[in-house]
Formats: structure tokens, C-alpha cells, sequence
């Protein structure tokens, strides 16, 4: 018997029951077989065609009560009834909430949609600072996919930590930061990103009152960049405007190109116009030779030579593919002059990198025939220059010293000559011309040539120095040069003198406390009207004497006495007169130059 046909006998039994007693307890069975049905899954349809074709059966043959019949099956249906009616309420229920779930996930896709159309990197924390979340823009800026999240504190991209650490308590103080900072992308290189970061509060579970952190984080690697390049190129140009030399260029072009491109090393090669090797300068390390370079670095400058003037082209080592060793150029106007620029560390070379560099050598280049020129120009001053001042060795017993004062000249207005005149006879001359630099070594070039020819044609020093007022007076702006002259007779010890104007000369005697000035025998300077001739005076040199004269740029100082100054020297010159004359000068030099260094011209003869 199927469970259909045992309900159906069931109910049968139970309906007459029912119609003979009409109590409450034999309607309950109804609906109890109404649970029954339903737990049965026996069809309402069935309970009902059943229930009505029994009723109809039984009347043919006795009365039924049809009104009680009617009551059971109504009792019998209640289960069913309650159960559909929760069915359908359970239903609209469920509707109801698929269609605000499938609303919250439309909500979610355009949430997230839009999120990751931003082209700021987006992310979500939470309280402890692990990021949960993160955009497709953010996982291209840090390298990190967003398949790995959470990315916990301290997250992998960040460089300094200690700066994010301070952020995030400036966060959780006042609500939200903005700052610049370097992170470290997923592949090695570096990033600069700019960060906004604010705080949410909500439900306060956690320790510190914030549910989430939500930011925004923006590459400004190029702005920096292209900041940092027009600073670099600014700095270049301004420094690279005042380089005298080569190596002063390329000194200045590393420093800029250490910060702006992490550079360690910079060299110019430089090809002579006829035979011979290569000349080489370096900076950041020490300059090699031509034949001392790698043979790839050798083969890189050689093709150089054929490229494009104001083009960078990076160089890779044929050991090393794939990273840049380094990057070449050929200067502007100059085939014969290359330029190379060696990374501390192989990397890629970006555009940027090599846009920067074009613009650096197109500086370089104008400041390299800038440096062209002026040593060009220094060279043939430095040559008539060696040809006014007199050998640079003297007899024997003497040293001289000369310090110009306007660098790089070698000469201005002093000067000194130490010549033989006889025999044991030496003539000593120290002059000062008014002014510096080139015009007064003019000026003194001339006065020099003709003290020089006084000198060995016999003259005494007053008449020399009478002879030359009449030659300065036809010398323009050899007005009131001052000149100290001596013969010193090296067998006798006797020196005759005679002084236009200058500084006394000083003699530090053999003995203790014998230091003395020749003040006497003093005039005019030259070319000053005077009424009576010049004077000349006699001083006898004990053996182990020592004697030096100079002009005033060695004892001369501002809101200083000059008097000071010359017994300043005296008493170096007294410390020191116990060792050789080249010794002499140098100590006296040393001890006497002021911190910045000479401000005038320093002649000196000891």
C-alpha cells in the first residue's frame, strides 16, 4: 500500500469517526492528518477529489451530514493552507532580498568599476593599516597585485618607514596627511609618489577609534623629474659659466649629473690634430690613459665620433646586455671632443634620462670653447709673462718669491731682479708699480728692463733711481712706483742702497735682538717732483746676516697698521733666519698670508 492509500484509509476512518461523535477530539485528527499530508507531500487536489468523492458515495446509500464533512476537511486543510500561505511569503521574502542582493552587487561592479578608473592609485585599510583593497591604478604604481592582499604594515613598496610611521600618527590625530614620498615598485626601481590618506571612524571596535583608513596615491615621478632636470641644467649653466679649466668642468658637470642621474664618473676624450694618443681628463675617479682604458670604452669613443653632435647615446657592456654601463655624446662644434658619463650601478635608460643629458652637453658644449678660449688666451699671457720676470733662479745665497694677487696671472705690478754686476758685486731690485694684474705688469715690465740695463751699465743705486724718474715720467701710469735698490758686494759684506718710497728692507744680524730696519736713504717714489737728489746709503752685513726686502702686499692690512704689519714680518723673518734662504721665503709666506690669501701682489727677495 502506497503512503497515498494509507492517508486515504486514514482519512476515511477518521471522517466517519468524526460525523458519528462530532466532538473536538475527532476534529483535532483532521488536523492532524492535515501535518500528515504535508509532511507526506500528498497533494491538496487529492485530499479534496478524495473527500468529496466519498461524500458522494456514502449519501447514496445513508444521509450524510455535509456541513460536518465539509468542517473536517477545512481542518484537514489548515496545515496545507498555513504552509502555502508561508511558501508564498517565504517567496516574496526571498525575491525581495535577491533583488537587493543583486542590487547591492550592481552597486559593488560600479563601485568598483569606477574605483578602478581612476587614474590615482586607490586603496582601503583597515584599523592595523593592512591595505585590503587596491585599484588597478595602484597596483601598476607599487608592482604589487592585488591578488596578494592584504598587504600588511609595513607594506613591501615602502622606503622609508619611518616617515609613514609618522604619517600614520599624524592620521590618527587629525583625521587625514598628504605628503610626498620614495617607495620602492615591485621590479627594483624607485617611485615617488604622492600620498593622501584619510581616516574613517565608525562603529569604534577598534583599539584606536578608526574602523578604516581610505587614500589616494599619485605618481609624480616625472614631475620630479623634469623639476630636477631644469634645476640640474640651471645649476650647470650658471657653474659651468665661470669654469676656467677642463677639469674644473668636468668637476662641476659630476656634481650636477651624481644627483640628477646617479652618476660616479665623467671623461672627455679629446683627439689631437695630428698624430698621437688621445688626451684623457676625468672626474670622480683618477684619469687614465688612453691605452689604460677598457677596449670597449676605447671602441665606444672611437664611434662616437661618427654620431650626431647634442645626441646621448647609452652604451652597454658586451659582457652585461641589457642595462646601460653608461651614456656617450659628442660635444657641440668639436668632433674631436667626447663625452662620457659612467652610472654608478647598470640600469635602463629612460627617455627623460636622455633628454636631460642633451640639454646638459648643449651647456657643456658652449662652456668647453668658453674654457677653449680662455686657456688659449692664458697661455699666451702666461708666455709674455714668463718673458718680463727675471730666471727663476737666483745666484747663489738668495731665494725669491712672487704671489700675484688676480689669478690665474703670474705676474702683476711688483717685481724683483737679482743679477751679478761685477765681480762678487750683486745688484738687487724690488719695485711696485701702482695697480694689478696685466696693466701694471706693463707698466713694470718696462720700469724692469730699464732698471735691469742701469744696473750692468755700473749704475749706483740714487742714480740709478734718478734714471729711472726720467724714464717713468715717459711711461704712462708708472706715476709713484716705489723701488728698493741695493748692490751688495758678497766679499766685503758692504751693501750700498738707496729707496723710492718703499717698504724698508729688514736685516736680522747673526746674533740674538739684531734685527734692524733700513729706514735711511729714503725718498719720493718715482716720477714724484722733489728738490734734492736722491740719497744712498752704506750698510755693512755681518757673516750669517740675512736680508729681505719686499713690497707692501706681504705686510699690509685692512684696519691695520702697516707698522704692525713690518714688524710682523721682522719677527718671522728673525724666527726663521737660521735656515736656508728658499726655507726662509716659504715660512715667511706662510706664516704671513692672511686666510683668504694675499690681496696685493707679494715680491720678495731674502
Amino acid at each position: 500500500m502506497s503512503k497515498t492509500d494509507e492517508f486515504r484509509a486514514r482519512y476515511v476512518a477518521a471522517l466517519r469517526t468524526y460525523l458519528d461523535t462530532r466532538d473536538e477530539d475527532s476534529l483535532a485528527v483532521g488536523h492532524e492528518l492535515g501535518r500528515i499530508a504535508l509532511q507526506e507531500r500528498i497533494s491538496v487536489l487529492d485530499i479534496v477529489e478524495h473527500h468529496f468523492g466519498l461524500v458522494t458515495e456514502s449519501g447514496r446509500t445513508a444521509a450524510v451530514d455535509g456541513a460536518g464533512a465539509l468542517e473536517f476537511l477545512l481542518q484537514t486543510l489548515a496545515p496545507l493552507d498555513a504552509a502555502t500561505r508561508g511558501f508564498l511569503d517565504g517567496t516574496r521574502r526571498y525575491a525581495e532580498q535577491r533583488a537587493r542582493a543583486e542590487d547591492l552587487a550592481d552597486r559593488d561592479k560600479f563601485r568598483t568599476a569606477l574605483v578602478n578608473a581612476l587614474q590615482e592609485g586607490f586603496f582601503v585599510a583597515d584599523h592595523e593599516a593592512a591595505v585590503i583593497e587596491m585599484n588597478h591604478a595602484l597596483v601598476e604604481i607599487v608592482g604589487y597585485p592585488a591578488e596578494g592582499l592584504p598587504y600588511r604594515w609595513p607594506h613591501p613598496w615602502l622606503l622609508d618607514k619611518e616617515t609613514a610611521l609618522q604619517q600614520r600618527s599624524v592620521v590618527r590625530d587629525s583625521g587625514g596627511s598628504h605628503y610626498e614620498t620614495p617607495i620602492r615598485h615591485r621590479d627594483g626601481h624607485l617611485v615617488w609618489v604622492l600620498v593622501t590618506i584619510n581616516a574613517v571612524r565608525g562603529s569604534g571596535k577598534a583599539p584606536d577609534g578608526l574602523d578604516m583608513y581610505v587614500g589616494t596615491v599619485r605618481d609624480v615621478t616625472a614631475e620630479r623629474a623634469f623639476a630636477a632636470r631644469e634645476s640640474a641644467v640651471l645649476r650647470l649653466a650658471t657653474a659651468v659659466a665661470v669654469a676656467k679649466s677642463v677639469s674644473e668642468l668636468l668637476s662641476i658637470t659630476l656634481d650636477e649629473c651624481r644627483a640628477a642621474l646617479d652618476v660616479r664618473r665623467v671623461l672627455v676624450v679629446e683627439w689631437p690634430n695630428g698624430e698621437g694618443e688621445p688626451n684623457v681628463q676625468a672626474a670622480g675617479r683618477p684619469a687614465q690613459s688612453w691605452r689604460q682604458l677598457d677596449p670597449w670604452l676605447r671602441q665606444t669613443f672611437q664611434q662616437a665620433r661618427q654620431q650626431l653632435p647634442l645626441t646621448a647615446k647609452p652604451i652597454e657592456r658586451p659582457d652585461r646586455p641589457g642595462k646601460a654601463q653608461g651614456l656617450v655624446a659628442v660635444l657641440s662644434g668639436s668632433a674631436d671632443l667626447a663625452l662620457w658619463l659612467e652610472l654608478s650601478s647598470p640600469r635602463w635608460v629612460s627617455a627623460e634620462d636622455r633628454l636631460l643629458v642633451t640639454v646638459l652637453i648643449g651647456h657643456l658644449s658652449l662652456a668647453m670653447q668658453h674654457v677653449r678660449q680662455f686657456e688659449t688666451a692664458r697661455e699666451t699671457s702666461l708666455t709674455l709673462q714668463r718673458a718680463m720676470l727675471p730666471p727663476i733662479q737666483p745666484p747663489p745665497g738668495f731665494a725669491v718669491r712672487y704671489e700675484p694677487a688676480v689669478p690665474p696671472l703670474e705676474i702683476g705690478g711688483d717685481w724683483y731682479d737679482v743679477l751679478p754686476v761685477g765681480e762678487h758685486r750683486i745688484g738687487i731690485v724690488v719695485g711696485d708699480c701702482v695697480g694689478r694684474g696685466l696693466p701694471a705688469a706693463a707698466v713694470m715690465g718696462q720700469l724692469r728692463s730699464s732698471a735691469r740695463a742701469l744696473l750692468i751699465n755700473g749704475a749706483q743705486p740714487a742714480l740709478l733711481l734718478e734714471q729711472l724718474d726720467l724714464a717713468a715720467s715717459l711711461i704712462p701710469n708708472a706715476y709713484c712706483t716705489t723701488v728698493f735698490v741695493a748692490i751688495l758686494d758678497t766679499g766685503s759684506g758692504i751693501m750700498e742702497y738707496s729707496n723710492a718710497g718703499h717698504m724698508p728692507a729688514v736685516i736680522v744680524g747673526p746674533g740674538p735682538g739684531t734685527t734692524t730696519m733700513l729706514a735711511d736713504a729714503a725718498s719720493v717714489p718715482l716720477a714724484v717732483r722733489r728738490d734734492t737728489p736722491r740719497p744712498q746709503g752704506l750698510r755693512a752685513l755681518p757673516a750669517g746676516s740675512t736680508l729681505m726686502v719686499f713690497t707692501d702686499g706681504l705686510v699690509e692690512r685692512k684696519h691695520e697698521s702697516i707698522d704692525v704689519g713690518i714688524a710682523r714680518a721682522a719677527e718671522v723673518l728673525a724666527q726663521n733666519a737660521a735656515l736656508p734662504p728658499d726655507a726662509v721665503g716659504e715660512a715667511v709666506l706662510r706664516e704671513l698670508a692672511p686666510a683668504p690669501g694675499f690681496d696685493d701682489d707679494v715680491a720678495m727677495v731674502i
